[in-house]
């Protein structure tokens, strides 16, 4: 009976780690003058139309949300509820946007993490490290790691992946109002057959990304 009753324990405590590690790997930067971690992330970087968002957060050490994930490892329903949950238990977080515009002016790359030092810098509460997602930093007086896979990784990071992205959904929802030929309500701007079709068919818009359809013609639909 000692036995299985330790098992148990044994079996519970095992769950937990598995639960908590996101967070447990955010805390493990947690030393000397490093207290409170941002995790940044953004959406919206493979799209033929819309922007680029970022969003930037920061939990208390101790905080956790059960079922905190890659955004796209989640449904449409876990990301909404997840992305209520996150936003209204923060400490604090940031959004930083930029358009198809800008994107076509200094390229996705760039436009990305000009997105991710924007919402980084809109933060109420200043972070003394900021996980980023990925292999490439911007400059800031903050200090910076970057996490390959960051969004499976790391809780704050994941956290910041479904507020980028439900963020941009919205946003491409709203859109195809004024554009619904294009479909951006179910595709929200990424290069699906039905959208390619559309850009064919009645051309581009003004939110879509000039850089991204310069090389698009009617050969590249048939073969996608």
């Amino acid at each position: 009976m000692v036995n299985l009753l330790n098992r148990v324990k044994f079996t519970l405590v095992l769950l937990m780690n598995s639960k908590n590690k996101l967070k447990n790997f955010d805390n493990s930067f947690i030393a000397g003058d490093v207290f409170h971690i941002s995790g940044v992330d953004e959406a919206g970087r493979g799209p033929l139309a819309g922007p680029v968002v970022a969003a930037a957060v920061i939990f208390d050490k101790d905080f956790f949300i059960e079922g905190v994930n890659d955004s796209k490892k989640l449904s449409k329903k876990m990301r909404d509820e997840l992305y209520t949950k996150i936003t209204s238990s923060a400490l604090s977080y940031g959004i930083g946007i930029i358009d198809n515009e800008e994107i076509d002016k200094i390229n996705i790359l760039q436009a990305s993490l000009k997105a991710m030092k924007i919402a980084v810098e809109k933060l109420s509460t200043k972070p003394d490290l900021v996980l980023i997602d990925g292999n490439k930093s911007f400059l800031s007086s903050i200090k910076t790691k970057t996490v390959v896979k960051g969004d499976s990784k790391s809780f704050a990071i994941a956290a910041a992946s479904i507020i980028a992205k439900v963020t941009r959904d919205k946003m491409m929802v709203e859109a195809s109002k004024i554009y619904p030929q294009y479909m951006w309500h179910q595709n929200k701007g990424y290069p699906t057959k039905l959208h390619r079709e559309a850009v064919i068919k009645h051309g581009p818009t003004p939110l879509h990304r000039k850089t991204f359809l310069k090389n698009f013609n009617c050969e590249e639909i048939k073969l996608f």
